[in-house]
């Protein structure tokens, strides 16, 4: 169940991300959802892992890294896509992030990718090429594609990134750390808040119940959810729900009176069907394997 509400929560910041990006910019988005998640949780951490504050801090280099890649590089641009394209391009187009991450670490960590593993990152590819261009494989030499959806293919290159760097975070707990990378995040956002007003948007209840919406659930509930899970299920078992992200944006944007095409669909399985065949790793001998390591940060 933690699962299931984890990734529905992570779903719905595609929708309300799509409800106010007409009267919010990306930038006072992301300021607006992180203000609210740091406020929640440092008290979060504090309560559940009692960290010890000091040693999480001694690792600012790191964290300062991560807060660009993970809180201000991707939640900007997924909210700056979610300008240009649809709620449910952008989930089949991260469909495809598990499957990036697996090629990425082949490419930086030197890690061995199977037959299986490569060809599903071909069908993951085909699918995402599928919805980019509406079923018209020749606009790829064209190179006529939606600008949003572009945008969600840097945002999920981003998402990798910081995914694999977070592999050195092992050692801090997660809730903490997640914590000291938002409140350096904010910091860092703070001057570019105050510059281009990032506190000037209207109080509409729309945009209220959003940024709440987008503080509390994704980046707080989630989180939580997902790691309580992991350590009853583990990290291989519990990754193949992510799917549900793209399931559940699906069943919103039908709800909201979205339509949804038969090339959308078709792209969207092939998508699930490689990211499915890369995901199924053989399981590893020792539970400290550069494989399981990397999946455990990916949750993170």
């Amino acid at each position: 169940m933690f699962l299931v509400l984890a990734n529905l929560f992570w779903a719905g910041n595609y929708i309300f991300g799509k409800s106010i990006v007409d009267v919010m910019t990306p930038l006072q988005m992301t300021f607006s959802r992180w203000t609210i998640a740091v406020c929640l949780l440092f008290p979060i951490a504090q309560l559940i892992e009692k960290p010890d504050w000091r040693s999480v801090f001694k690792a600012w280099r790191l964290i300062l890294i991560l807060s660009v890649f993970g809180v201000i590089g991707y939640n900007f641009l997924l909210y700056e896509a979610l300008r240009f394209t649809t709620s449910m391009n952008a989930a089949l187009v991260n469909a495809m992030n598990p499957a990036l991450i697996v090629l990425l670490s082949a490419l930086v960590l030197r890690e061995r990718i199977s037959g299986k593993h490569g060809v599903g990152l071909l069908i993951s590819l085909l699918g995402v090429l599928l919805v980019l261009t509406k079923g018209q494989l020749s606009q790829i030499i064209h190179i006529d594609y939606n600008e949003g959806d572009l945008l969600m293919l840097l945002a999920i290159l981003v998402w990798s990134i910081y995914s694999i760097l977070g592999r050195r975070m092992a050692g801090i707990p997660p809730i903490a750390g997640t914590a000291v990378t938002a409140l350096f995040g904010l910091i860092l956002l703070l001057p570019f808040a105050i510059s281009f007003g990032g506190f000037n948007f209207p109080l509409t209840k729309e945009t209220i119940t959003g940024v709440l919406y987008m503080g509390i659930f994704p980046s707080v509930g989630s989180f939580i959810f997902w790691n309580a899970s992991i350590r009853q299920i583990g990290a291989s078992r519990a990754g193949i729900y992510l799917n549900l992200i793209t399931v559940f944006t699906a069943i919103m944007s039908v709800i909201m009176g979205q339509t949804i095409t038969w090339i959308q669909v078709l792209g969207g399985g092939l998508v699930f069907a490689g990211v499915y065949l890369t995901s199924r790793m053989k399981k590893p001998a020792r539970s400290d394997t550069a494989a399981e390591k990397l999946e455990e940060q990916v949750t993170h």
